[in-house]
């Protein structure tokens, strides 16, 4: 990896949306409601019209309340879109719900060419669906995932703390990489342990394992972080990692050419 280059201490920031702009949420539970949250506030700022479409077959039930925040229970794409509505009804920002949990059959129909996709899942089966598909398929597109890896023994039985978070980011302009995929460097994506959502059976699915809630601040943090500094321009890593029990952050550089927001 290249050594990464420092941002000026003087170095104006200023995002730019491009248009038209299509923003897909992929999944809305403890890390992806506080991105599509504070991501549809960052979006209507702009007297621009935006589409947010947030995606997401699973419910929201009591028990998910210690770690996420929604205002009933249902379907968490169509409850978190209802909550928004109020809020942005005189912006530019258009919300819609989409109660499904991503395939291969309808990532066609949900992800398109010049999309920016943040992909909020718990599972690496998703994160290699919906890479693979923006890899054989789009040539224009951002892809920021992130996620956390909850507490308790994992697919080899290491115990995990719960402090800990991720995000990549997978850039590609014009057909070209300017990021490496998601899979490229992490063999737990391309060749995961775990099932799709709509692999598993019913007991299966209401398995979850358990989040610290600060670990998702942190992780939707820096999701839209990312966000942010690729709509200025200036996204200068490819890979990010924190540990909230250690105050750490640490990036990894993008080993092409800086990519500008379109």
């Amino acid at each position: 990896m290249n050594t990464i280059p420092k941002l000026r201490a003087d170095q104006v920031l200023q995002p730019r949306l491009p248009d038209p702009c299509s923003v897909k949420v992929i999944g809305l539970g403890g890390v992806g409601g506080i991105v599509a949250r504070y991501g549809a506030m960052f979006l209507a700022s702009f007297d621009q019209a935006v589409r947010l479409v947030l995606i997401d077959g699973d419910q929201f039930e009591a028990s998910n309340a210690s770690r996420m925040y929604f205002s009933g229970h249902g379907n968490k794409a169509e409850v978190t879109r209802a909550d928004l509505l109020e809020r942005f009804k005189d912006s530019q920002l258009s919300l819609v719900a989409v109660p499904e949990f991503i395939t291969p059959e309808n990532a066609p129909r949900l992800i398109h060419e010049g999309d920016i996709v943040l992909l909020a899942v718990d599972n690496h089966a998703t994160r290699k669906l919906v890479n693979d598909f923006c890899f054989a398929n789009l040539g224009d597109v951002c892809l920021i995932s992130g996620g956390n890896d909850g507490i308790g023994a994992d697919s080899s039985g290491r115990v995990l703390r719960g402090t800990y978070g991720n995000v990549q980011l997978y850039l590609k302009r014009g057909g070209v990489e300017a990021s490496p995929s998601l899979t490229r460097y992490h063999p737990e994506i391309a060749q995961p342990a775990d099932k799709l959502p709509t692999d598993l059976s019913c007991t299966e699915l209401v398995k979850s394992v358990p989040q610290i809630l600060f670990t998702n601040l942190a992780t939707a943090s820096a999701m839209l972080n990312a966000l942010w500094l690729y709509l200025c321009g200036a996204l200068h890593y490819s890979e990010l990692a924190l540990d909230v029990a250690e105050g750490l952050m640490h990036p990894l550089a993008i080993p092409a050419p800086q990519l500008a927001a379109g």
